[in-house]
């Protein structure tokens, strides 16, 4: 279908695997719009989006976004688990766009907070009661990897710091965390956060439990979430039990350090399919765990966001933004 000149925004949210792009008007994605594209069949992004523009007869957009899973700096990103590196100039001779930009995943879902369907926003701790539209605000993406990105709303608009939070020290506090640290140091290296909290991350916690029954034993991601869902492995239910707890004390101590008093906003894939087990396994328990800060920790609601396409929201927010 035809679309107006220079009026629409592109936007994308490129994965590891598959890049979705779709356009947007505003703020407002239009859900006709979006494709999925396989990375492997294609050499890199601008041939990505150039196809896009062609199955969308050859639109003229205002401008163009894209949410990277990978670091950005100086307008350039280097792609963690894909061989493409992005950068302005991709952007502009793709798109034709006489504005473009590029954000982190976790930035994008920072800009979308305020700007999703509270429907798909699943309460999952209680904070204070009201808190000001302008308190900062704390995403934290659990999925391929893992990451955090603090929001603030201030007087020249929304400001969403990148970091790269999946890769600081994995927290320990007893005896049997210190084993789990020593395991994952030997098989991997260095024991981050990420290597406990994230997908793959699940899997080494699984393989673990198996060392210390010894009974070793390996599984996927999805078997393990399958195997909690029926009630099937007991391994795979003190996996997540492991797991939901170590996101909890990792969560609240984000939290001390950001003071989100609107609101911490878990993303992602193993966010979601974790939603339903986390209240069961000591989420919340593990967030306050915070000695004499335990009572502090209540001003922290915890929320999942639900929505698949909240990068996209953030990347037209986004664009949004600069054109004021």
């Amino acid at each position: 279908m035809s679309h107006p000149s220079n009026t629409l925004s592109l936007v994308a949210d490129i994965g590891g695997t598959n890049t979705r792009v779709a356009l947007a008007e505003g703020r407002r994605v239009m859900p006709e719009t979006i494709r999925r594209y396989h990375n492997a069949d294609y050499p890199g992004l601008e041939s990505v989006l150039r196809a896009y523009v062609t199955a969308e007869d050859e639109v003229d957009v205002a401008a163009a976004c894209v949410a990277v899973a990978g670091p950005v700096r100086d307008g350039r990103a280097a792609m963690t688990n894909l061989d493409w590196t992005i950068d302005g100039g991709t952007l502009t001779r793709a798109t034709r766009a006489e504005t473009v930009a590029i954000l982190n995943d976790l930035q994008a879902q920072g800009h979308a907070i305020g700007h999703i369907d509270p429907a798909l926003v699943r309460g999952i701790v209680e904070g204070a009661a009201d808190p000001a539209d302008d308190a900062s605000k704390l995403v934290i993406g659990v999925g391929t990897g893992f990451n955090a990105a603090p929001v603030h709303d201030l007087a020249a608009g929304r400001f969403v710091a990148a970091s790269e939070s999946g890769h600081a020290n994995l927290p320990i506090r007893s005896e049997d965390e210190l084993r789990l640290m020593r395991y994952l140091s030997t098989a991997h290296g260095f024991a981050s956060v990420e290597d406990v909290l994230s997908g793959r991350g699940l899997e080494h916690l699984y393989a673990w439990l198996g060392i210390e029954a010894d009974d070793p034993r390996e599984a996927s991601a999805q078997a393990i979430m399958q195997g909690c869902a029926d009630e099937s492995d007991p391994r795979a239910l003190e996996a997540a039990q492991i797991f939901a707890r170590m996101l909890g004390t990792v969560a609240g101590n984000l939290a001390l350090i950001h003071l989100p008093f609107g609101g911490v906003y878990l993303v992602g894939g193993v966010s979601r399919a974790f939603a339903p087990y986390l209240a069961r396994f000591g989420f919340a328990e593990a967030f306050r765990d915070k000695g004499r800060f335990a009572g502090f920790m209540g001003n922290f609601a915890v929320s999942v966001v639900e929505d698949d396409y909240a990068a996209l929201t953030g990347s037209a927010a986004y664009l949004a933004g600069l054109q004021g």
